[in-house]
Protein backbone atom coordinates (compact mmCIF):
# COMPACT_ATOMS: atom_id res chain seq x y z
CA UNK A 1 0.00 0.00 0.00
CA UNK A 2 2.61 2.70 1.01
CA UNK A 3 6.44 2.19 0.23
CA UNK A 4 9.12 4.85 1.27
CA UNK A 5 12.65 4.05 -0.21
CA UNK A 6 15.34 5.95 1.41
CA UNK A 7 13.35 9.10 1.35
CA UNK A 8 15.15 12.37 2.78
CA UNK A 9 13.24 16.16 2.81
CA UNK A 10 14.77 18.85 3.65
CA UNK A 11 12.85 22.12 4.92
CA UNK A 12 14.82 25.20 2.85
CA UNK A 13 14.67 28.81 4.55
CA UNK A 14 15.28 31.72 2.96
CA UNK A 15 15.26 35.36 3.61
CA UNK A 16 13.67 37.97 2.44
CA UNK A 17 15.70 38.16 -1.04
CA UNK A 18 14.92 34.48 -1.53
CA UNK A 19 18.56 33.52 -0.76
CA UNK A 20 19.24 29.97 1.46
CA UNK A 21 19.96 30.73 5.24
CA UNK A 22 19.70 26.73 6.09
CA UNK A 23 18.38 23.82 5.44
CA UNK A 24 16.50 21.65 8.04
CA UNK A 25 15.91 18.10 7.40
CA UNK A 26 12.83 16.38 8.66
CA UNK A 27 13.31 12.97 7.06
CA UNK A 28 16.77 11.02 6.81
CA UNK A 29 16.59 8.66 4.47
CA UNK A 30 13.56 6.84 5.46
CA UNK A 31 12.39 3.28 4.51
CA UNK A 32 8.67 2.30 5.17
CA UNK A 33 6.61 -0.88 3.65
CA UNK A 34 2.80 -0.30 5.20
CA UNK A 35 0.54 -3.43 3.85
CA UNK A 36 -2.76 -3.09 2.64
CA UNK A 37 -4.98 -3.39 6.02
CA UNK A 38 -2.51 -2.94 8.62
CA UNK A 39 -2.85 -0.91 11.34
CA UNK A 40 0.23 1.42 11.71
CA UNK A 41 1.52 3.88 14.62
CA UNK A 42 3.89 6.38 14.00
CA UNK A 43 5.73 7.53 17.59
CA UNK A 44 7.52 10.70 18.09
CA UNK A 45 8.38 13.71 20.30
CA UNK A 46 7.65 16.59 18.80
CA UNK A 47 10.43 17.55 15.74
CA UNK A 48 10.73 14.00 14.99
CA UNK A 49 9.77 14.07 11.64
CA UNK A 50 6.47 12.17 12.05
CA UNK A 51 3.94 15.18 10.78
CA UNK A 52 6.54 15.56 7.86
CA UNK A 53 6.20 12.14 7.21
CA UNK A 54 2.46 11.79 7.14
CA UNK A 55 2.25 14.48 4.44
CA UNK A 56 4.31 12.39 2.01
CA UNK A 57 1.80 9.43 1.84
CA UNK A 58 -0.41 12.20 0.78
CA UNK A 59 2.00 13.88 -1.88
CA UNK A 60 1.23 17.30 -0.20
CA UNK A 61 5.21 16.90 0.33
CA UNK A 62 7.41 15.50 -2.17
CA UNK A 63 10.59 13.77 -1.37
CA UNK A 64 14.00 15.89 -1.27
CA UNK A 65 15.25 12.51 -1.87
CA UNK A 66 14.31 8.85 -2.42
CA UNK A 67 10.68 7.89 -3.88
CA UNK A 68 7.43 7.21 -1.79
CA UNK A 69 5.30 5.14 -3.69
CA UNK A 70 1.40 4.45 -3.08
CA UNK A 71 0.05 1.33 -4.53
CA UNK A 72 3.06 1.66 -6.99
CA UNK A 73 1.74 5.06 -7.98
CA UNK A 74 5.16 7.69 -7.45
CA UNK A 75 4.08 10.94 -5.56
CA UNK A 76 6.99 12.90 -7.37
CA UNK A 77 4.58 12.66 -10.44
CA UNK A 78 1.74 15.07 -10.26
CA UNK A 79 -0.18 13.24 -12.98
CA UNK A 80 -0.71 10.80 -9.68
CA UNK A 81 -1.82 13.08 -7.43
CA UNK A 82 -5.10 13.12 -7.64
CA UNK A 83 -4.96 8.60 -7.41
CA UNK A 84 -3.23 9.17 -4.83
CA UNK A 85 -5.45 11.37 -2.89
CA UNK A 86 -8.48 9.34 -3.60
CA UNK A 87 -6.44 6.17 -2.41
CA UNK A 88 -5.43 7.97 1.01
CA UNK A 89 -7.48 9.96 2.85
CA UNK A 90 -5.88 13.00 5.73
CA UNK A 91 -7.34 13.74 9.28
CA UNK A 92 -5.78 16.41 10.75
CA UNK A 93 -5.57 17.53 13.85
CA UNK A 94 -8.02 20.09 14.76
CA UNK A 95 -11.42 19.07 12.81
CA UNK A 96 -12.53 22.36 12.85
CA UNK A 97 -9.95 23.13 9.92
CA UNK A 98 -11.42 20.08 7.65
CA UNK A 99 -15.36 20.62 8.14
CA UNK A 100 -16.86 23.61 5.50
CA UNK A 101 -20.51 22.85 5.37
CA UNK A 102 -22.61 24.01 7.90
CA UNK A 103 -24.81 20.42 7.86
CA UNK A 104 -22.96 17.50 8.63
CA UNK A 105 -24.65 15.69 5.70
CA UNK A 106 -23.44 18.39 3.44
CA UNK A 107 -20.10 18.35 4.59
CA UNK A 108 -19.34 14.48 4.12
CA UNK A 109 -20.99 14.53 0.65
CA UNK A 110 -18.19 18.06 -0.27
CA UNK A 111 -15.50 15.28 -1.08
CA UNK A 112 -17.19 12.72 -3.15
CA UNK A 113 -18.66 15.87 -5.10
CA UNK A 114 -15.60 17.43 -5.57
CA UNK A 115 -13.97 14.34 -7.49
CA UNK A 116 -17.44 13.63 -9.85
CA UNK A 117 -19.61 11.06 -8.14
CA UNK A 118 -23.00 11.03 -9.40
CA UNK A 119 -25.24 12.82 -6.88
CA UNK A 120 -27.33 9.27 -6.23
CA UNK A 121 -24.39 7.90 -5.29
CA UNK A 122 -22.55 10.52 -3.33
CA UNK A 123 -26.10 10.34 -0.87
CA UNK A 124 -25.72 6.68 -0.67
CA UNK A 125 -22.03 6.98 0.44
CA UNK A 126 -23.05 9.91 3.35
CA UNK A 127 -25.26 7.31 4.86
CA UNK A 128 -22.98 4.65 4.66
CA UNK A 129 -20.05 6.88 5.92
CA UNK A 130 -22.63 8.03 8.69
CA UNK A 131 -23.28 4.85 9.78
CA UNK A 132 -20.05 3.67 9.74
CA UNK A 133 -18.75 6.37 11.80
CA UNK A 134 -21.54 6.17 14.63
CA UNK A 135 -23.14 9.93 13.17
CA UNK A 136 -26.30 9.38 11.67
CA UNK A 137 -28.53 10.80 14.52
CA UNK A 138 -26.59 13.76 13.18
CA UNK A 139 -26.60 13.91 9.81
CA UNK A 140 -28.82 16.89 9.67
CA UNK A 141 -27.19 19.06 12.90
CA UNK A 142 -25.17 21.62 12.33
CA UNK A 143 -21.07 21.20 12.97
CA UNK A 144 -21.03 23.87 15.21
CA UNK A 145 -23.49 21.84 17.94
CA UNK A 146 -21.30 18.80 17.90
CA UNK A 147 -18.58 18.03 20.45
CA UNK A 148 -14.83 17.56 20.04
CA UNK A 149 -14.99 13.79 19.68
CA UNK A 150 -17.69 14.15 17.40
CA UNK A 151 -16.77 16.62 14.71
CA UNK A 152 -13.27 14.66 14.54
CA UNK A 153 -15.77 11.31 13.42
CA UNK A 154 -17.67 13.80 10.89
CA UNK A 155 -13.94 14.41 9.24
CA UNK A 156 -13.61 10.65 9.35
CA UNK A 157 -16.84 9.91 7.84
CA UNK A 158 -15.86 12.67 5.08
CA UNK A 159 -12.93 10.73 4.17
CA UNK A 160 -14.63 7.24 4.02
CA UNK A 161 -17.21 9.00 1.52
CA UNK A 162 -14.40 9.28 -0.63
CA UNK A 163 -13.97 5.26 -0.72
CA UNK A 164 -10.06 4.92 -0.05
CA UNK A 165 -7.70 2.30 0.54
CA UNK A 166 -6.13 3.95 3.35
CA UNK A 167 -6.57 6.50 6.30
CA UNK A 168 -3.72 8.76 7.53
CA UNK A 169 -4.76 10.36 10.86
CA UNK A 170 -2.28 13.26 12.10
CA UNK A 171 -2.44 13.49 15.64
CA UNK A 172 -6.39 13.34 15.54
CA UNK A 173 -7.22 13.00 19.27
CA UNK A 174 -4.42 16.12 20.21
CA UNK A 175 -7.43 18.63 20.86
CA UNK A 176 -9.75 16.18 22.46
CA UNK A 177 -10.94 15.55 25.81
CA UNK A 178 -10.24 12.06 27.27
CA UNK A 179 -14.13 10.47 25.74
CA UNK A 180 -13.35 11.95 22.44
CA UNK A 181 -10.09 10.61 22.20
CA UNK A 182 -11.61 6.88 22.74
CA UNK A 183 -14.78 7.51 20.52
CA UNK A 184 -12.02 8.50 17.54
CA UNK A 185 -10.11 5.13 18.26
CA UNK A 186 -12.72 3.33 18.65
CA UNK A 187 -13.86 4.28 15.49
CA UNK A 188 -10.12 3.90 13.18
CA UNK A 189 -10.36 0.74 14.84
CA UNK A 190 -13.17 -0.96 13.49
CA UNK A 191 -12.79 0.85 10.00
CA UNK A 192 -9.28 -1.46 10.10
CA UNK A 193 -10.56 -4.13 11.57
CA UNK A 194 -14.14 -4.46 9.75
CA UNK A 195 -13.90 -2.95 6.38
CA UNK A 196 -10.09 -3.55 5.85
CA UNK A 197 -8.93 0.30 5.51
CA UNK A 198 -5.37 0.55 5.87
CA UNK A 199 -4.93 2.68 9.14
CA UNK A 200 -1.80 4.71 9.80
CA UNK A 201 -2.06 6.54 12.90
CA UNK A 202 0.10 9.71 14.34
CA UNK A 203 0.27 10.17 17.89
CA UNK A 204 1.75 10.92 21.53
CA UNK A 205 -0.74 9.14 23.23
CA UNK A 206 0.62 5.70 24.15
CA UNK A 207 -2.20 3.78 25.17
CA UNK A 208 -3.90 4.44 21.64
CA UNK A 209 -0.94 2.07 19.77
CA UNK A 210 -1.36 -1.02 22.00
CA UNK A 211 -3.98 -2.54 19.54
CA UNK A 212 -1.91 -1.57 16.01
CA UNK A 213 -0.14 -3.91 14.13
CA UNK A 214 2.99 -2.30 13.99
CA UNK A 215 4.84 0.79 16.04
CA UNK A 216 7.35 3.16 14.31
CA UNK A 217 9.01 5.36 16.52
CA UNK A 218 11.01 8.64 15.55
CA UNK A 219 13.95 10.77 16.36
CA UNK A 220 15.62 13.60 14.33
CA UNK A 221 13.53 12.35 11.27
CA UNK A 222 14.97 8.98 11.63
CA UNK A 223 13.29 5.76 11.80
CA UNK A 224 14.93 4.13 15.83
CA UNK A 225 12.53 1.56 17.00
CA UNK A 226 9.52 -0.48 15.36
CA UNK A 227 8.27 -3.96 16.21
CA UNK A 228 4.64 -4.63 18.01
CA UNK A 229 3.34 -2.67 20.39
CA UNK A 230 4.73 -5.32 23.12
CA UNK A 231 7.74 -5.40 21.53
CA UNK A 232 8.34 -1.35 21.47
CA UNK A 233 6.52 -1.31 25.05
CA UNK A 234 9.31 -3.30 26.84
CA UNK A 235 11.68 -0.79 26.14
CA UNK A 236 10.73 1.51 29.04
CA UNK A 237 14.01 3.17 29.17
CA UNK A 238 15.21 3.09 25.89
CA UNK A 239 11.79 5.06 24.85
CA UNK A 240 12.49 7.51 27.56
CA UNK A 241 16.03 8.62 26.52
CA UNK A 242 13.48 9.74 23.17
CA UNK A 243 11.04 11.60 25.67
CA UNK A 244 8.35 9.04 25.32
CA UNK A 245 6.56 7.45 27.70
CA UNK A 246 4.53 3.90 28.12
CA UNK A 247 1.28 3.36 28.77
CA UNK A 248 0.42 4.14 32.61
CA UNK A 249 -0.01 0.42 33.28
CA UNK A 250 2.98 -0.55 31.55
CA UNK A 251 5.06 1.72 33.90
CA UNK A 252 3.31 0.54 36.79
CA UNK A 253 3.72 -2.80 36.12
CA UNK A 254 7.53 -2.21 35.27
CA UNK A 255 7.77 -0.65 38.45
CA UNK A 256 7.13 -3.67 39.89
CA UNK A 257 9.14 -5.95 37.96
CA UNK A 258 11.91 -3.69 39.34
CA UNK A 259 10.97 -4.16 42.86
CA UNK A 260 11.19 -7.83 42.16
CA UNK A 261 7.40 -9.09 41.23
CA UNK A 262 7.48 -11.53 38.79
CA UNK A 263 5.61 -9.84 36.14
CA UNK A 264 5.58 -10.38 32.42
CA UNK A 265 8.24 -8.93 30.91
CA UNK A 266 5.48 -5.90 29.23
CA UNK A 267 2.07 -5.65 30.27
CA UNK A 268 -0.30 -3.56 27.65
CA UNK A 269 -3.86 -3.39 29.39
CA UNK A 270 -5.54 -3.10 33.02
CA UNK A 271 -6.26 -6.57 32.69
CA UNK A 272 -3.48 -8.43 31.88
CA UNK A 273 -2.02 -6.79 35.09
CA UNK A 274 -4.95 -7.58 37.24
CA UNK A 275 -4.61 -11.73 35.84
CA UNK A 276 -1.07 -11.57 36.52
CA UNK A 277 -1.13 -10.16 39.84
CA UNK A 278 -4.23 -12.69 40.31
CA UNK A 279 -1.26 -15.71 39.70
CA UNK A 280 0.94 -14.11 41.66
CA UNK A 281 -1.12 -14.29 44.41
CA UNK A 282 -2.29 -18.13 43.86
CA UNK A 283 1.27 -19.02 43.26
CA UNK A 284 2.05 -17.65 46.76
Amino acid sequence: MVNFDKVTFEYIRRDEDGNVEGINKALDEIDLDVKKGDFIAILGANGSGKSTLARHINALLKPTEGTVYIEELDTKDEKNHLSIREKTGMVFQNPDNQIIASIVEEDVGFGPENIGVPTKEIWERVAEALEKTGMTAYREKSPNNLSGGQKQRVAIAGILAMKPDCIVLDEPTAMLDPEGRKEVIKTVTELNKTEGITIILITHYMTEVVGADKVYVMEKGSIKLQGTPRQIFSKVETLAEYKLDVPQVTWIAHQLRKAGLKLPECVLTVDELVEALKELVQYD
